[in-house]
This record gives structure tokens, C-alpha cells and sequence, in this order.
């Protein structure tokens, strides 16, 4: 864990070094506004501290993350009139993670046909019980 990662955007934009639409700001965790939207009010929550993702960041942080996402979920609703919300996290760049400092997405939705795409496509002939077995006694 960094404090600070002299190359990250989010530490950066942290730091003010980067200006943002800053929505919300606490100790730990900073909310702004997406500089490329995917609907109106496309918000990032990001902790202050530099963690790589999600799954290398500390619960406590996690958890502050996610409430002040909850919130904006819920303002989103509220305030916005948004119909739904995309909470998101991407863990990786295999997983669409283009920026390595964890974050979370918060997307308004307002309408199915908004031009997002969130798409359903299940995979055939899995075998359940074979991935079961490799989770056996690892949680």
C-alpha cells in the first residue's frame, strides 16, 4: 500500500493536483464527478490512500468506500430521479480496470434504453460442482 502513487490519476485528483467535481469528502474516501459520463451524475468513489483494487484494500476502507457509494445510489434516486443505479468495481484490467487505484462507479440509470449496456450472456455446460470443490475450505 501507497499513500501516494506519483503516476496515479485518482491520487492525483486526491491530492487537487488534478481538478474535479468533487461531490463528497471525508478522511478516507473522495467522490467526484466522471470526466467521461456514461449517464448524467457518472460518479467514482475512490479512497484517499492508494490501494491498487478492491480486493488488496482494507475492509474498513472498503466499507467507507461503499457507504458513501450507497449514498450517492440512493441521492441518485432521490435528487437525480434516477430509475436504478450500477454500483461497479473492477478488479484488474482483465476485468475493465483502467485505472489501478480501487474505485467504485456509481451510474444513474434512468432509462433501459439509455445506450448503456450491461449484458447478460451465461456461459453453457458449466460444471458447478467442479468449481464448488476448489472453493472447499479456502473462505
Amino acid at each position: 500500500m501507497k499513500e501516494f502513487d506519483p503516476n496515479c490519476v485518482f491520487c492525483k485528483i486526491v491530492d487537487g493536483i488534478i481538478p474535479s467535481s468533487k461531490i463528497y469528502e471525508d478522511d478516507e474516501v473522495v467522490a467526484f464527478l466522471d470526466n467521461a459520463p456514461l449517464t448524467y451524475g457518472h460518479a467514482l468513489v475512490v479512497p484517499k490512500r492508494h490501494f491498487e483494487s478492491f480486493l488488496s484494500t482494507p475492509k474498513n476502507i472498503m466499507n467507507q468506500v461503499m457507504n458513501v457509494a450507497q449514498r450517492i445510489g440512493q441521492i441518485d434516486m432521490e435528487i437525480l430521479g434516477a430509475k436504478g443505479v450500477n454500483i461497479i468495481c473492477n478488479c484488474y484490467p482483465a476485468a475493465g480496470q483502467a485505472v489501478p487505484h480501487f474505485h467504485v462507479h456509481v451510474i444513474p440509470r434512468y432509462d433501459a434504453s439509455d445506450g448503456l449496456k450491461i449484458e447478460n450472456k451465461p456461459m453453457k455446460d458449466v460444471n458447478l460442482p467442479s468449481i464448488v470443490e476448489k472453493f472447499k475450505g479456502k473462505l
